[in-house]
């Protein structure tokens, strides 16, 4: 498996500059921000998972002696050695590495060093399946105290996606449930009030899903015939809807480039906002119910993953589409620009490589890629 990053990288998360190592920022932008994906340089074996928070990312290695690599703030290289031998799963927060061992679950505050970890044993009875973390047998961890969270014992929970406001829950039927706050929509109940326990995406029912995402402020879905469906908020055009802030920041740039005014108004459409829109033209700034999400050329998505606010998706041919907020290079088409069209990442294409999972940090995203085979 090779990995590569794109995107904030104000840590080091994706690759550590000479002048990162030095304590020298004087060229800011060139170390904050990766436009062009790079392959990422592994701690110590072969990289099996990545996980991604805002300023770190975490690298599961199963080869030889099994460990936990965490680059980025407040570690240059910190290391989890020997005490994860058969580690099947791992999450990471801002505070919390939480990681998943054949007889039990350890939660590691990363904000205190030589901390022990909160431990929970797995119980004879438990030991069935193993859980997608954050769920354990019973309920799920979070990342913040109290660290275990009771579920409903009706939901058989199949995967739980978490955000900081608000969490998605995929059960083994593929109904989707959502709770938390919902101030942007991002529940999908049509409204924007929270839910203090998990409630069915009503609009949903009936359809099964197989895998759930959650970024800041809005939520995703595949359906088991590789459908996406989206909701929440689309301010930076993050759902693939049309986003008037999008187009405003278009017209506001390109009013700067301009310049003074002149005759040749070729170079920007209109000068004025309400001239640009068109009386039939449809923006969405919150979407409160899940929505079919139209990807051109037609595909279907196998995996996704979303960031504060941009989304990437893995199609079944191993394409990566992306969209939302790019100020920092995260969408990995070698530019600064947002957009609110889900747009296919050629890099990989021009490489012959083929993607096969994606993880997206709040303003980063990683992706997993094999060389695509030449027949």
């Amino acid at each position: 498996m090779r990995w590569y990053g794109f995107g904030f990288n104000a840590f080091g998360q994706i690759v550590v500059h000479e002048k990162l190592k030095k304590g020298e920022l004087r060229d800011v932008v060139q170390e904050v921000k990766v436009i062009s994906p790079t392959e990422l340089a592994s701690c110590c074996s072969k990289t099996h998972q990545i996980r991604a928070s805002w300023s770190q990312r975490a690298s599961l290695h199963l080869d030889g002696d099994s460990c936990v690599c965490i680059v980025g703030f407040g570690a240059e290289t910190r290391t989890f050695v020997n005490q994860i031998r058969g580690c099947t799963d791992f999450c990471l927060s801002e505070s919390r590495l939480i990681l998943a061992l054949p007889d039990r679950i350890e939660s590691w505050d990363l904000q205190k060093e030589n901390a022990s970890p909160w431990i929970s044993e797995r119980k004879t009875e438990c030991l069935g399946p193993p859980l997608n973390l954050p769920l354990v047998p019973g309920g799920y961890l979070a990342a913040k105290p109290p660290l275990y969270r009771v579920l409903p014992p009706h939901l058989t929970a199949k995967s739980l996606a978490l955000s900081a406001e608000h969490a998605v829950l995929l059960s083994a039927s593929g109904a989707v449930y959502t709770w938390g706050i919902g101030s942007h929509g991002q529940l999908g109940h049509g409204g924007l009030t929270p839910e203090e326990e998990p409630r069915a995406v009503e609009a949903l029912w009936g359809m099964p899903m197989s895998r759930v995402a959650t970024g800041g402020w809005h939520s995703v879905c595949i359906s088991d015939g590789g459908d996406l469906y989206v909701w929440g908020w689309n301010e930076s055009g993050q759902l693939g809807l049309p986003s008037r802030g999008l187009r405003k920041a278009s017209q506001k740039q390109c009013s700067q480039q301009a310049g003074p005014p002149s005759k040749d108004t070729s170079a920007c459409p209109a000068e004025n906002p309400q001239e640009a829109e068109s009386p039939d033209e449809v923006f969405i700034s919150i979407q409160a119910f899940p929505a079919l999400l139209d990807i051109t050329p037609s595909c279907e998505i196998r995996t996704v993953s979303c960031g504060s606010r941009h989304t990437a998706a893995v199609t079944t041919t191993g394409d990566l589409y992306t969209w939302g907020w790019g100020d920092y290079g995260q969408l990995g088409h070698q530019t600064l620009i947002s957009t609110d069209e889900p747009l296919r990442v050629e890099f990989f294409r021009e490489q012959q490589l083929r993607v096969v999972d994606v993880v997206c940090g709040a303003w980063n995203t990683f992706v997993d890629v094999v060389k695509e085979e030449i027949t």
